[in-house]
C-alpha cells in the first residue's frame, strides 16, 4: 500500500540547498522562499527554511536505497566533497549489519545515508 516516503529537511539557506543537491544529481520541482523540493529518479526530498539551524547540531536525516550503492559513490566521490567537517562524504563501506553504506552531511548537516544490502553468505 505504501509507495514512497519523502524527507523533509530544515535548511539555512535555500538556494545554497537547491545548489548543493543539484550537484548531487536532484532537480528542482518547486522553489520559493520558504521551502524546496527536489526529486531523482524515484527519490523526492523536501527542505523547510530554518534560518537559526546550525549544522553542527542538526539531528535530521535520511536514508536512500539505490540500486548500486557503489555506482552513487563513485559518482558523488567524483564531486570532491571533503571527507571531514560539512558539508563531507563519507565513501561507501561494508557494514557488521549487512549493509554496504555510504554517509553524506550535506550543507546544512542533515545525515543522508545509501546503502544496499549485501549478499549472505
Amino acid at each position: 500500500m505504501l509507495e514512497k516516503l519523502s524527507p523533509i529537511l530544515p535548511a539555512r539557506d535555500i538556494a545554497g540547498t537547491e545548489s548543493f543537491w543539484s550537484r548531487l544529481g536532484f532537480e528542482t520541482d518547486y522553489l520559493d522562499d520558504e521551502y524546496l523540493l527536489m526529486k531523482r529518479d524515484g527519490a523526492e526530498v523536501h527542505f523547510f527554511h530554518h534560518a537559526a539551524l546550525d549544522p553542527a547540531q542538526n539531528d535530521h536525516g535520511a536514508y536512500l536505497r539505490p540500486a548500486d550503492v557503489d555506482a552513487l559513490d563513485t559518482e558523488w566521490a567524483a564531486l570532491g566533497l571533503p571527507t571531514s567537517g560539512i558539508p563531507r562524504l563519507m565513501r561507501a563501506e561494508d557494514k557488521p549489519w549487512g549493509m554496504r553504506e555510504l554517509a553524506l552531511i550535506d550543507p546544512n548537516g542533515s545525515l543522508i545515508r545509501a546503502g544496499q544490502e549485501l549478499p549472505l553468505g
